[in-house]
């Protein structure tokens, strides 16, 4: 028996249970207001279940296995042996942990749990299309809505996910068997992720990248560690190259790249991973019923308080135009927009968000580079420091990259930081609360760090910033 649409109301409307909706949800429901929060696939959404945390699991087992396989150095012998079946358990098994944390987490605040996909009606209501034959849908009228739908993998001609030669970083996610030659299109930040992860589980790499460099993004310095690294993993890597296409092969498959003045080259692989980017959802929801209008590229303008340009609906994460696609971000303005619609007086502040790549060596981030410093009016006092001078570094074998602080030569405020080396994923925290709370160059190189420690190379950068460093030659 089909059942009908049935109409429900509530204070707060979340659509989209991914880092950025369910924060939103709870903090709202903890706010005292009735919450609905609605998810058509995973709660959780694509970080917890497809993105972040799959793949910290993947690149954890493939960096022990290759640790364990070469630390001769070390007078270690080993020849380990990557089970990917047992590997997948696991690595569903924290999903499954987390995935089922975060239902827990919003049913013990009090929040409603909707599944289905939500399209707006008008400015005060979506139908929820219930999955399954015969579930029929249902209206929830709203008072507000937050928006969290996330983004999606960008999908290039030519190179459709149908097919099983080609991977998205989904698909290369739920890998069943590691493949002996891997063509990755894309020298992003998942790109080179994933190249080197599956480099390290013995796959074959190459890369292939439009533009001149990987990971296009971050400094020259900072992608150059990181490439050279990559080069020692046996990546194989190509610039000012388009993917154009790809074909089955006796062997595998061939796929074909041009670049700008028309040369063909071609690579032989197993699997091509397609990891170009990604793209906001916004086409699904019928914006248009609700006076919301997404820019060409699908993104929502929103204000300080990630309003829409109808107030009373709001629109958080990957879909916001301007903002970094990163879960912490769509958690902090979840808070934020959930806040504003409580009464509370906050506002989204971007002047302090960190960012950080999992590759080898891992890459922090956070505030402004030199060049921003210089182009907003500073004059930057630069720090930094060697990972190859830092005692906690060599012990452990990896002493690559460095720490660099951007501060303010005048009242020496930090303004900005970058690290690239051991667990630069860890040490940004540092650098990140030291902007938010307006430390200067002293605070940090006077605060005892201890010692043995990969951060006692924060506290020596902030002391070269000062011309007082220990352990390095001062600028």
């Amino acid at each position: 028996m089909v059942v009908g649409d049935i109409a429900t109301g509530t204070d707060v409307l979340v659509i989209g249970a991914g880092p950025g909706g369910y924060v939103a949800a709870i903090r709202a429901a903890q706010q005292g207001l009735d919450t609905t929060l609605v998810e058509k696939d995973a709660f959780g959404g694509t970080c917890l279940n497809y993105g972040c945390i799959p793949s910290k699991a993947l690149i954890t087992s493939a960096d022990l296995a290759h640790e364990a396989g070469h630390a001769e150095e070390m007078g270690i012998h080993a020849d380990p042996v990557v089970d990917m079946s047992q590997l997948r358990d696991w690595k569903d098994g924290v999903v499954d942990q987390l995935t089922g944390g975060v239902e827990k987490l919003c049913k013990a605040n009090g929040v409603n749990l909707v599944e289905g996909t939500a399209r707006f009606k008008d400015k005060n209501a979506v139908r929820i299309a219930h999955g399954g034959e015969g579930q029929g849908s249902e209206t929830i009228e709203f008072e507000h809505c937050i928006i969290a739908t996330g983004s999606r993998v960008i999908q290039i001609p030519g190179f459709d996910f149908a097919n099983e030669q080609v991977w998205s970083s989904r698909d290369a996610l739920a890998a069943e068997t590691v493949p002996d030659d891997l063509v990755v299109v894309g020298g992003g930040y998942i790109g080179m992720e994933l190249s080197t992860t599956f480099a390290k589980l013995g796959s074959n790499v190459t890369v292939v990248e439009m533009l001149d460099d990987i990971l296009p993004t971050y400094e020259s310095d900072v992608a150059r560690v990181v490439r050279k690294r990559a080069e020692l993993l046996g990546i194989d890597m190509h610039f000012g190259e388009g993917a154009s296409g790809w074909r089955e092969d006796d062997d595998g498959i061939v796929v074909t790249t041009e670049t700008e003045d028309g040369e063909e080259s071609e690579y032989y692989a197993d699997k091509v991973l397609v990891a170009v980017g990604r793209s906001p959802v916004t086409d699904t929801m019928e914006l248009e019923n609700a006076g919301i209008e997404a820019d060409e590229r699908g993104f929502i303008e929103v204000d300080d308080f990630r309003r829409t340009d109808v107030d009373h609906i709001y629109a958080i994460g990957d879909i916001v135009a301007d903002t970094p696609m990163l879960a912490h971000v769509a958690s902090q303005e979840g808070v934020v927009a959930a806040e504003h619609i409580a009464g509370e007086p906050v506002a989204f502040d971007s002047q302090a968000v960190p960012a950080a790549v999992f590759t080898d060596p891992e890459i922090g981030t956070v505030g402004m580079t030199e060049e921003e410093a210089e182009e907003a009016g500073f004059t930057p006092a630069i720090g930094q420091m060697p990972f190859g001078a830092s005692g906690r570094a060599l012990t452990t074998g990896h002493a690559e990259g460095f720490v660099r602080i951007v501060a303010d030569e005048d009242s020496g405020f930090i303004l900005g930081a970058q690290i690239v080396g051991p667990e630069a994923s860890e040490l940004i925290a540092e650098l990140a609360l030291a902007i938010e709370m307006g430390a200067r160059l002293e605070d940090v190189a006077a605060t005892i760090h201890t010692h043995p420690t990969l951060a006692e190379a924060v506290m020596e950068a902030a002391e070269n910033a000062l011309g007082q460093a220990i352990h390095t030659l001062n600028r």
